[in-house]
């Protein structure tokens, strides 16, 4: 394309308009250089707006930064801490007890055994669960039927009479905390 441009006064606009297609005239250069030049300005204090930052607000969020970059990992350091302790902690050591015979209880003179539980004639003890002899007679222990109230003998699970099964399985172990400090050494937190 060909570009045309007419200084001179005395030509016709629309002579050269019909020539050249793209005519500039020499006073619209300048107003065509202020409208860029406005619309570069316009643009840039537009981008300005969101490039150059407000100072005192930047000031301002100082201290929420400085609590999220320094304080922050302080903090989740400590809780990492913290976690990392309570697993690898030494536990205490607890023993396990078994359960021992009790006194059965005396009404009148005579010893009355709960129903269910097995027991000692000979030595009036009542035994925990699952257990088939007496520990201080090694004799067989009896069970009372707690539906029919029939005596019979501690291993055998269903009662002749009724036909209950009651099954004598071993009670949880009772668990005690050891009394004194671990031996070695001082007692730990």
């Amino acid at each position: 394309m060909q570009l045309a441009i007419e200084i001179g006064r005395g030509a016709d606009p629309d002579a050269a308009r019909v020539a050249g297609r793209g005519v500039l005239r020499a006073d619209s250069i300048p107003a065509m250089g202020d409208a860029l030049s406005q619309l570069v300005k316009s643009i840039l204090d537009i981008v300005a707006i969101f490039v150059t930052p407000d100072w005192g607000a930047l000031v301002g969020l100082l201290p929420i930064l400085l609590l999220i970059g320094v304080v922050g990992p302080i903090l989740s350091l400590l809780v990492l801490a913290w976690f990392i302790y309570f697993v690898r902690a030494p536990r205490r050591r607890l023993r396990q007890l078994e359960a021992q015979p009790v006194a059965a209880t005396v009404v009148d003179g005579a010893p009355v055994y709960p129903a269910g539980e097995p027991y000692c004639a000979v030595d009036a003890l009542v035994h925990p669960a699952g257990v088939t002899r007496c520990v201080t007679c090694r004799r067989e222990l009896l069970v009372r039927c707690p539906k029919c109230e029939v005596v019979r003998a501690a291993h055998v699970e269903a009662c002749p009479q009724c036909g209950l099964v009651l099954h004598l399985d071993r009670r949880a172990v009772t668990l005690a905390a050891p009394a004194a400090p671990p031996s070695g050494g001082a007692a730990a937190a």
